[in-house]
């Protein structure tokens, strides 16, 4: 497994290496949810910025090594663009889904979340949601609400909310993207090795947005998909309220088991090391401007 611990040892060492390092805002416990960025080198051209994120479903904790390494790569690539790498959204449902409920036992004023949880059950390791029982990736104000999936208590998933961006790591996120400005965006979840793209695109948006998702399927060899039953993403919310290409990728095979092990980053990394250099191709090389 990979612990929150990891997390925060592996972002002072890439600080250290020359990276810039920081928290895009706190979570529900007051956790950092921090950030890695890498300064683009691109002479005279314009600056583009990609935001890659992880971490933002608690079980779904191998993509914040993942997105750690890509961060790494970044920052020993010498790329145009500049990339800001956020590995874990949802750091509180990352201890809860690898440490478990004892872990709100170290403050005081944890301890207040804990007959809710226990309410949830015993076990935590597939536990996708925060220590609210709301699901961050359907919190968004894109379609919020309307997805098949969709449900209206807190739990382990799919919990919308009671209204959008009314969680704290949700709404840090999304304050730090309207900030940003990205050029593009890249959410890593687990798993099924599909990448999701589209949601109410039209004219030359849905062209664009269907030429990069189908560059993005070719270097990782995972298949495109259509919309899903969840709405209300963090990738349906950039492509609505941003107009820009944005994506969701499922890594790991269906037929592995949630969660993801370790034993699988070496393999997933492999698939997914070039969306670097392609994000970089895309949007030097296209008409990738927003709307």
């Amino acid at each position: 497994m990979f612990y929150y611990g990891d997390l925060i040892s592996a972002i002072e060492k890439l600080g250290k290496k020359g990276a810039i390092t920081g928290s895009i805002g706190k979570s529900v416990l007051g956790l950092d949810i921090p950030y890695v960025l890498t300064e683009g080198k691109r002479g005279s051209e314009k600056e583009k910025t990609v935001i890659i994120t992880g971490g933002i479903h608690a079980r779904e904790h191998i993509t914040v090594p993942l997105v750690l390494r890509l961060a790494e790569a970044s920052l020993n690539g010498g790329y145009k663009t500049t990339n800001i790498f956020i590995p874990c959204v949802n750091p509180d449902g990352l201890r809860l889904a690898t440490e478990g409920i004892s872990f709100l036992e170290e403050k005081r004023e944890w301890k207040k979340f804990i007959p809710f949880l226990r309410s949830c059950g015993k076990d935590f390791r597939l536990w996708k949601a925060n220590v609210l029982g709301v699901d961050l990736n359907v919190n968004f104000d894109a379609e919020w609400g309307l997805g098949k999936n969709n449900v209206f208590y807190p739990g382990a998933e799919n919990f919308v909310g009671k209204k959008p961006l009314d969680q704290a790591e949700s709404q840090a996120l999304a304050e730090f993207t309207l900030t940003v400005r990205p050029d593009i965006t890249v959410s890593y979840h687990s798993k099924g090795e599909v990448i999701f793209w589209n949601f109410n695109q039209k004219g030359r948006i849905l062209r664009r947005d269907y030429l990069y998702a189908r560059r993005i399927a070719r270097i990782t060899g995972y298949s495109l998909a259509e919309k899903g039953g969840s709405t209300g993403g963090y990738k349906d919310w950039c492509v609505s309220k941003l107009g820009i290409p944005s994506v969701t990728v499922e890594v790991g095979a269906d037929s592995l088991s949630h969660p993801v092990g370790l034993e699988n980053l070496r393999e997933i990394y492999d698939k997914n090391k070039r969306i670097l250099v392609e994000n970089e191709r895309f949007l030097y090389s296209h008409s990738a401007e927003k709307s």
